[in-house]
């Protein structure tokens, strides 16, 4: 009897406590900010970011709210709410790197079971640096890296450095560049060049004092306000100006504006144009799913999609459909004209991806972070072995069989099935149907051009 009252004074307790903080968020910012649950000792409880203080802060005190098993035991003990203002959920999240760094609270600790916090690693004694997203920071490869971090957020924090690129066009990839290497005139870039996100250091497109210069800018956004930042964009844009260095002074100006737009969440998204519907959902989430499906930590930027279309062995036909964070890229979509094969698709396969390759194959080009081809064990093993006879081989490639939508790797014997909801599935779904429906249009194309002897 005696414990059941002892729950329901717990339970009085913190309903009263739940109106007050309730109550108090209702009067927070509607702007971005971090937030500090405290205790009633005043210890540091957990420490988050948000986008909307107001909305953020005032989800944890709904009556019925949920926050998963490792935060709900944390609402009891919270006291009182701090919160800290930002200009923009760019400078939030960086903010909250900072806060949990110094104060290491509980609740943050317990967030990923065990695992390490992710960081962003600044290769600067390279002669090219790279920026990376780790969670091995003390790896052989970051010796001498600069370091931000740790986030609480993996998501959050490849989503922020996929949008700085797209200002400061720094490379991704590990490669090693040297800008005396010969060999650099004849590497094509790799397709986060042709979407403007990447300099293309690799392929002599900027020189290693422009490069650095950019890194710079960047190293001094990841330790500045971005108002600070544009305040020192703006005085050295006048500058450039007044010295009639014009070309210099737009390139300034630009990186300005887009800057500015970081906080726009819908910006980004204006440049893809496609045909295909791919999901309702954030593509972010699908890559997510994706690696998750697939037990890669690399990631999944460049996808690229291959597909045979031929009606009774004439007029064969291969496609490649490219898409670059879970969005079709137009310009990276290819048509192909079998030579080997008439209506072996297995052969025409084979072909395809080997005539794909080559330059990859002989170091001259980056493979996409995953390979897809449609079809079952057959045309996954009929890619292999067009991919056999390379010098070089690309990180992953699967196949996605049509009717039971099962996904063929070259690492285990059985298929892989997914739930039809997993948003994984329905990316790799929607990269196969553009292949197919690109592959059926050129294939239409040949047929009509030879009926009509056009």
């Amino acid at each position: 009897m005696g414990s059941r009252m002892e729950k329901e004074i717990i339970a009085l307790k913190w309903e009263k406590q739940r109106k007050k903080l309730a109550d108090f968020a209702v009067l927070l910012p509607d702007s971005a900010g971090v937030y500090l649950m405290h205790n009633n000792a005043g210890k540091i409880l957990y420490i988050g970011k948000a986008g909307s203080l107001k909305k953020r802060v005032g989800s944890y005190f709904r009556k019925s709210t949920d926050v998963g098993p490792w935060k709900q035991g944390m609402l009891a003990e919270i006291e009182y709410v701090e919160t800290i203002e930002c200009e923009d959920d760019w400078e939030a999240l960086l903010l909250e790197s900072r806060l949990i760094k110094d104060h290491r609270p509980k609740y943050n600790s317990m967030q990923l079971d065990g695992k390490t916090y992710p960081y962003i690693a600044v290769t600067v004694k390279d002669e090219f640096p790279g920026v990376f997203v780790t969670r091995s920071p003390g790896d052989d490869e970051f010796r001498g890296a600069k370091l931000f971090g740790p986030f609480a957020s993996s998501w959050a924090l490849n989503n922020a450095v996929h949008m700085l690129q797209t200002i400061y066009k720094f490379r991704t990839c590990t490669l090693t560049i040297r800008e005396d290497d010969k060999t650099n005139r004849f590497f094509r870039p790799c397709l986060l060049h042709a979407i403007k996100r990447c300099s293309a250091p690799c392929a002599n497109r900027i020189s290693r004092d422009e490069y650095k210069s950019e890194i710079d800018q960047f190293l001094k956004f990841m330790q500045s306000k971005r108002s600070v930042m544009l305040r020192d964009l703006k005085k050295k844009m006048v500058r450039a100006s007044e010295n009639k260095e014009y070309e210099e002074a737009g390139r300034i100006r630009d990186q300005m504006h887009a800057i500015e737009k970081l906080s726009d969440k819908t910006n980004h998204q204006e440049e893809w144009q496609s045909e295909v519907t791919i999901f309702a959902s954030n593509p972010e989430d699908s890559i997510h799913a994706l690696k998750k499906a697939l037990a890669v930590s690399e990631d999944l930027r460049c996808i690229e999609a291959f597909d045979i279309a031929h009606l009774q062995g004439t007029e064969t036909v291969a496609s490649k459909v490219c898409f670059v964070d879970g969005r079709p890229h137009k310009e990276g979509y290819r048509r192909f004209k079998i030579n080997t094969a008439k209506n072996d698709d297995y052969m025409s396969m084979r072909e395809v991806i080997s005539r794909r390759y080559r330059d990859a194959g002989d170091g001259l080009e980056l493979y996409p972070d995953l390979i897809v081809i449609d079809g079952g064990r057959g045309q996954l093993n009929a890619a292999m072995e067009g991919l056999s006879v390379l010098d070089k081989k690309p990180p992953l490639v699967i196949s996605l069989a049509k009717k039971e939508e099962l996904i063929y790797l070259t690492t285990q014997d059985d298929p892989m099935k997914l739930g039809r909801n997993n948003l994984g599935l329905k990316l790799v779904q929607a990269i196969r149907d553009e292949a197919h429906r690109f592959a059926q249009h050129y294939h239409h194309l040949l047929r009509k051009k030879r009926v009509l002897g056009d």
